[in-house]
Parts: structure tokens; sequence; C-alpha cells
């Protein structure tokens, strides 16, 4: 079954006074791109997320959020100073601050507010706090998350699949009707070729055989397209297969698609024909339109 990149999923935990908020989303990506932002007082939650994550999908630019709190009550005990954090803040403070001096820049002074937003200045948990349990439950509500984010994106890629799957039959209707109209352009076709030949014999006398010979054989093989319908029948076939393989196939899909249009555009070059070049074309726009959904497939 084929499975999108792009998916969500929201949830809300709490226990022993604490609660947390969940938000997991992913778009298409070329590889696995993981974005957390986690307490980062909690102990070991960070690399334990990113490897339940990692288990979980293969591609996508994933962001996840993980907000805790704690009940009013207890709120007040639950914040302290970091001081090296301080220590470095107000360090960089003093830096900018000597700077402006330097270049006659006047700045604002830095109030207690502003300095205890720094990130990392201001953290919660007391600090003897045994965060282990607390890592726990939080690492056992997020199966539940997963659960619904992994179902989301299955069902986009049911509908990615679906879609895939129409413009697979249209892919393989144009190669039908190129396949009739090369048939249909043979007497047209023959003219053009004896056009060419008899251009080819006004200059024979200085041509050797053999090089007039390789000249025929290079025209013949100039207008003929019957690998190329054969190698996109064949595509066809390849991909319709990646439809119906499990896990992921995105990368596979992707280079599946060069070989789509790189055909195509073959056969636009060697049709010499109004309606072979106007099915070649058609197959282009829906070559075009089936790499798009392409680049959600996981």
């Amino acid at each position: 079954m084929t499975v999108s990149m792009t998916g969500f999923a929201a949830r809300k935990g709490q226990g022993a006074g604490i609660g947390w908020a969940w938000d997991l989303r992913s778009v298409n990506g070329k590889g696995l791109d993981l974005r957390l932002r986690v307490p980062d007082w909690i102990d070991g939650l960070e690399v334990a997320l990113r490897a339940e994550l990692g288990r979980a999908m293969a591609r996508g630019n994933v962001s996840l959020t993980l907000r805790v709190t704690r009940e009013a009550s207890e709120a007040p005990e639950a914040l302290r100073i970091n001081h090296s954090a301080l220590r470095a803040v107000l360090g960089a403070l003093a830096t900018v601050e000597a700077a402006a001096m330097e270049t006659g820049v006047t700045l604002r002074q830095a109030s207690q507010t502003d300095v205890l937003g720094f990130r990392g200045v201001v953290e919660q948990g007391a600090a003897d706090e045994d965060t282990g349990p607390l890592r726990a439950a939080i690492l056992a509500d997020l199966p539940a998350l997963l659960a619904e984010f992994t179902a989301m994106r299955a069902a986009e890629g049911a509908a990615l699949q679906a879609v895939i799957a129409a413009q697979l039959d249209r892919i393989a209707a144009l190669c039908d009707a190129a396949g009739q109209a090369v048939a249909a352009r043979g007497a047209t076709q023959a003219d053009l070729l004896r056009g060419q030949l008899a251009r080819l014999l006004d200059s024979a006398e200085a041509m050797e055989p053999a090089r007039l010979a390789q000249e025929l054989a290079l025209l013949a093989v100039k207008t003929d397209v019957t690998e190329e319908l054969d190698r996109l029948a064949a595509h066809v076939q390849a991909a319709r297969a990646l439809l119906d393989e499990a896990g992921p196939v995105g990368r596979k899909f992707d280079f599946l698609m060069q070989e789509f249009m790189r055909e195509a555009n073959t056969l636009c070059s060697k049709a010499q024909d109004l309606a072979l070049t106007r099915i070649g074309l058609d197959l282009k726009t829906v070559m075009d339109q089936m790499r798009e959904q392409v680049q959600n497939v996981e």
C-alpha cells in the first residue's frame, strides 16, 4: 500500500499533576528530516523520541512539538534558574553592548524579562528532580500519537495510489493511441523517406556505398518509435508493481518518472507526424502531473 509523506496528529495526556500536548506533522522531503521541539530538562527524552520516529517512518520533513505543563499550584516550585545559561546570556549581551558603543549605536537596556526569555535561562523542574518517571509516561503515550499519524499518512497514500493508478491507465491508453498513429502514418512516412532518399541519391555519386547504407539506416532509426513505446509499456508495468509493493517506494518512483519523461521526449523528437506529436505532448502532460503526485509518496 502506498503511503504519503503528508500527515498530522495531535494528542493530549496527563498524569501526576503534569500535562502534555503533542503536535506531530510532516510534509514531503527527499529524506527523513526530524525537527523536534521538546523540553530539554527531561533527561533523554529527545533521544528516545528521535529513535521512535525514525522507526515509524522513512521519509519526510517531520516536525514534533511537545509542550509540558504543571498544575498551577506546583508552577512556582517548578521554575529554576540555569546559572550557566544566565552567565552566557549576560556575557553575550555585554559583548553586543560594547560593540554598539564602539560604533556609536545606542541600545535599549535589556530588562530582567528580556534576559529570562532567552532559551535555557529558566528551566522547569527542581534541580534534584528525577524526570525518569515523567519521560516514561510521555513515551508510553507516544504509540497512540504515532498510530493516529500513521493512519492519516496511510489514508493520504490510498488517495495518492488511486490518482497515480488512473494516471498510469491514461499513459497506457496514450501509448496504445501512439501505436495506432504510427501505423496510420505509414503512407506519409513512406513519402517522407522517399524524399529523403532522393536527396541522398542526388549526391550518391560522391558517396561510397557503405556511407549511403549508413545514411539510409539512420533515416529509418530517426523515425522508428517502437523501442520507446515498448519501454513506456514496461515502465507502466513497473509503476503498477510499485503501487502494490510494501514499504517506502518514493525514491524508486522518482527515478522511474525520469525514465518516463525521457521516453516521451524521444517519442516527440521522432514523431514527424502531427497526430503522434500531439499524443507525445499529452503523454508529457500526464507524466508531469503524475510526477507531482509521486513527490508525496514515502
